[in-house]
């Protein structure tokens, strides 16, 4: 990551800010960052009277295009989507040029006691919450020619190490906790969903042990003929061939057809049988 060769550079422009350079590089994750340059020559009370300005600059609302009310910063400069997208300040990087008479490793922990009110985050489950709170960043520039951006060459105020300067604006701490939070949300929903799977075959399963089966053939009845079968009521009409299923009842009820059929014309045949005699024996007594 070379920011200068990268970034989108641009000034601020009057009644803004005063920062030396604002730049955004979000193809390297860098999102919208003021920058400040201290040669040395003033002291820890007159940079802190400069952040107090760029809060309130950050702080001013105007009415956008659209006639919403925004702060009045985001009317001026672009925010990269992504995990910063949101902020309400963008971070301040300030990085001391030793060429003046102050020594920045004593005006730096002075301007850390002065800006506190501003940067200070609130402990939350092993991390720090930094609602509505100012990323204040700060580097050398020899360090910063050395290792150049990508280095860990960065302090935030509030902390005790150097980080990368994506560690320094963003909270890996919070990041990380949200991410375990994350990852034990999808793990309990896929338990979850798991114990809706186990307990849904189970009442298929025991369902299928209690399937009817045909008693003709032997097949389990579909859902259609299970329910056919099932009472449904005092008024519902009765289900015939109840222990078969749909084919063997219709084979059943056509068998029964013919069998009433053959029953019938054999009854007809019988009754016919002996008219017929009875005719033969008046003929032969008129004979």
């Amino acid at each position: 990551m070379a920011l200068p060769a990268t970034g989108t550079w641009s000034n601020p422009g009057r009644g803004g800010a005063q920062a030396a350079i604002v730049i955004t590089a979000p193809e390297d994750g860098v999102p919208l960052l003021f920058v400040e340059t201290d040669n040395c020559f003033e002291s820890a009370q007159v940079l802190a009277a400069k952040i107090d300005k760029y809060m309130r600059f950050c702080q001013r609302k105007v009415k956008d295009v659209d006639g919403k009310e925004r702060p009045m910063w985001r009317t001026r400069w672009w925010v990269p989507d992504g995990r910063h997208a949101d902020q309400p300040h963008p971070p301040l990087l300030l990085v001391f040029n030793r060429v003046g008479p102050r020594n920045p490793n004593t005006v730096i922990p002075q301007l850390a006691e002065l800006t506190q009110r501003h940067w200070q985050g609130t402990a939350h489950d092993g991390f720090h919450m930094y609602d509505g709170q100012l990323p204040i960043v700060v580097t050398g520039m020899k360090q910063l020619t050395e290792h150049g951006p990508a280095g860990s060459i960065f302090r935030r105020f509030g902390r005790p190490q150097n980080q990368t300067l994506l560690e320094a604006i963003g909270n890996p701490r919070r990041e990380a906790h949200d991410a375990r939070q994350q990852a034990e949300y999808e793990a309990r929903e896929r338990e979850y969903k798991e114990q809706l799977r186990r307990a849904a075959a189970q009442q298929r399963a025991e369902r299928e042990a209690r399937r009817p089966a045909c008693a003709g053939c032997g097949t389990r009845f579909t859902d259609e003929r299970w329910k056919a079968i099932e009472s449904a009521g005092w008024d519902a009409p009765r289900e015939t061939h109840s222990h078969l299923c749909d084919d063997c009842k219709q084979r059943a009820i056509t068998a029964e057809r013919q069998a009433e059929h053959t029953e019938h014309a054999r009854q007809e045949h019988d009754q016919a049988v002996p008219e017929q005699k009875a005719g033969r024996w008046l003929s032969r007594l008129r004979n």
